[in-house]
């Protein structure tokens, strides 16, 4: 696979904001270097997966967000929910019968086995929602599925291009201590995701989101007039 990497500076903050891309093979992700119609937007915890979809709504796109989709899945009328609650506990259970998130994500991401468990309750549900709700986007407009979890290329390959948005460590867990997750919890967290490299291997685009909420919108909006559709979107 051809390799291409384009820089963009900005000088808002003291460090180097950077964004590349890399060209995409017609047996890779069925994309090349022109419009990309519908893309999967993916980050580690902390990354910053917020601040981006905001910037792409702003522009226009479609969002699909599976952290929303995971609340519906979840929700008393789903299977899924049922299943959550056969394999974590009964007690999860809140007022008006909605699960306690936070207890559940504790219980699942204190192990590599019970992330493993949650993943395969709930994924497969959240895929068929997600293709499900990126077909409804209007003709010609890009559909953006915002996701935390994007591992294997068998998933990558459902999109024209992957946007990946990282940053470092520090500023990881800063962002998670200020959303009152405490740090040794967040390097737990972060630890029992993927890394880096790996996401590097699935990106047709990579963010890094290392500075501030300016520089990040600025670059979103830079990448999306050169690459996601020959006008903006």
């Amino acid at each position: 696979m051809l390799f291409i990497v384009l820089r963009f500076r900005c000088e808002h903050s003291h460090s180097l904001r950077f964004i590349e891309r890399y060209s995409l093979t017609s047996d890779s992700r069925g994309a090349s270097l022109g419009t990309i119609p519908r893309a999967c937007s993916q980050r580690g915890i902390g990354a910053g997966k917020s601040t981006l979809a905001r910037a792409l709504r702003g522009l226009g796109a479609h969002i699909v967000d599976a952290d929303e989709l995971a609340r519906e899945v979840l929700s008393p009328d789903h299977p899924v929910y049922e299943a959550v609650l056969v394999n974590f506990g009964s007690d999860l259970v809140g007022a008006g019968g909605v699960l306690d998130r936070q207890l559940l994500a504790q219980r699942a991401f204190s192990s590599a086995e019970g992330t493993a468990l949650l993943n395969s309750l709930t994924h497969p549900a959240i895929a068929a929602l997600a293709q499900e709700r990126l077909a409804q986007a209007g003709d010609g407009k890009l559909a953006v599925y915002d996701v935390p979890l994007l591992t294997r290329h068998e998933d990558a390959d459902a999109f024209d291009g992957v946007i990946m948005v990282s940053a470092p460590l520090d500023v990881r867990l800063d962002r998670l201590e200020k959303r009152g997750m405490s740090r040794r919890e967040a390097a737990v967290r972060i630890s029992r995701q993927v890394s880096d490299e790996q996401r590097r291997g699935l990106a047709s685009i990579w963010v890094d989101n290392s500075g501030s909420e300016e520089d990040l919108t600025n670059l979103t909006r830079t990448f999306v007039a050169r690459w996601l559709s020959p006008s903006g979107i």
